[in-house]
């Protein structure tokens, strides 16, 4: 049965050190959720603690409603996958299936049938017989997903389980995960640093930083609605022009840009100083008659979409994406532009908190 993971308040320290400053977390049973960040954020730190391998220094780990903090890590109902697989090369693919079960003292004559359940799933049967240095980085894995699945755990934690891999099986692996997981149902917690994999395989995502949580919501929230500059620029690609905001009327707000473009917009509360727009490359388009001027440096043709590199008139330079289906001939190097804003869809944030003012 998998369950509910709670964190309330979590510290850990290392000396001077603070690793997590605090951290308050909700997974709901069998749920797939990510925690992402760069090096250094804590994830890891964090994904440890919850397994058992790292102390707590404040605050509660909760499985249900059952504190674990001081738990036996081999008594916390988990599953895990680590970064470099960990099975043992001196067994057989299923001996180091079977390791798990044999661990937990199932019955002998169960382990067999839920080895070959367990190979089936990730689709390694064949090569049940084979030693580890046998298999290919992406059947090791397999491997790894099959120990880790087959003990039937509440909580499976997977900590960059794919970072090995070369990009294209890491594209096919993070299929696999996804469909194994939502076959299971088993609640998931997985740690990447990748942008593009947390948005592919994640019902939820909490993006860290220095030990804090900076926003948690879905991958099409996060992407889409930002809670502040760091998230926008962290996950994708984003644009950020500063200007000046008049929100006293916050249902019409004016954001003038150096006097070279004028914007209007909805703000949460009235607000007026200094401010910054968060605009993704789709969110950007070529206008014949208003936004800001700007020359082409140089395009890129993507196949489903052409990348253009634009230095505005200010001296800033920024990414514009034109999708195929809606672009004319390729714009040439050099070529002077105006570029507008899609204002119902990017972000304005106070300049001086980097929290989010817009809707």
């Amino acid at each position: 049965m998998s369950h509910a993971v709670i964190i309330q308040q979590a510290v850990k320290k290392y000396g001077d050190f603070t690793a997590l400053n605090g951290v308050d977390l909700e997974m709901k049973p069998g749920e797939f959720f990510t925690l992402l960040g760069p090096s250094g954020c804590g994830k890891t730190t964090l994904l440890r603690m919850i397994a058992g391998f790292n102390s707590v220094d404040g605050g509660e780990i909760c499985f249900d409603d059952k504190v674990i903090n001081n738990m036996e890590a081999h008594k916390r109902d988990i599953g895990m996958v680590f970064q470099n697989y960990a099975i043992f090369p001196h067994l057989t693919v299923a001996e180091n299936v079977a390791y798990g079960l044999k661990a937990k003292k199932y019955p002998k004559d169960q382990i067999g049938r839920k080895v070959e359940e367990a190979l089936d799933l990730v689709q390694i049967k064949n090569l049940k017989d084979r030693k580890p240095n046998e298999l290919s980085g992406g059947q090791q894995q397999r491997v790894a997903l099959a120990r880790a699945f087959v003990i039937e755990p509440g909580v499976l934690l997977m900590d960059e389980p794919l970072s090995n891999l070369d990009a294209k099986l890491r594209v096919q692996m993070r299929t696999v995960i996804k469909k194994l997981q939502r076959r299971l149902g088993i609640t998931t917690i997985y740690v990447t640093h990748d942008q593009e994999e947390a948005l592919a395989i994640s019902d939820r995502i909490a993006v860290m930083k220095e030990g804090n949580i900076m926003q948690v919501g879905s991958p099409e929230e996060i992407y889409k609605k930002p809670g502040n500059t760091f998230v926008a620029g962290f996950i994708g690609v984003s644009n950020f022009i500063d200007c000046e905001v008049d929100g006293s009327n916050p249902d019409k707000a004016v954001l003038n840009i150096k006097e070279e473009c004028s914007l209007s917009c909805r703000l949460k509360s009235a607000y007026k100083g200094k401010g910054i727009i968060s605009a993704r490359p789709e969110q950007l388009f070529f206008d014949d008659k208003e936004g800001l001027p700007g020359r082409i440096v140089i395009s890129t043709f993507l196949g489903d979409f052409i990348e253009y590199e634009i230095q505005l008139n200010n001296g800033q330079t920024i990414q514009l994406n034109e999708y195929t289906k809606d672009a004319g001939n390729l714009r040439p190097d050099g070529q002077e532009v105006r570029v507008n804003f899609d204002i119902r869809a990017v972000g304005v944030y106070d300049a001086q908190t980097q929290e989010v003012i817009s809707w």
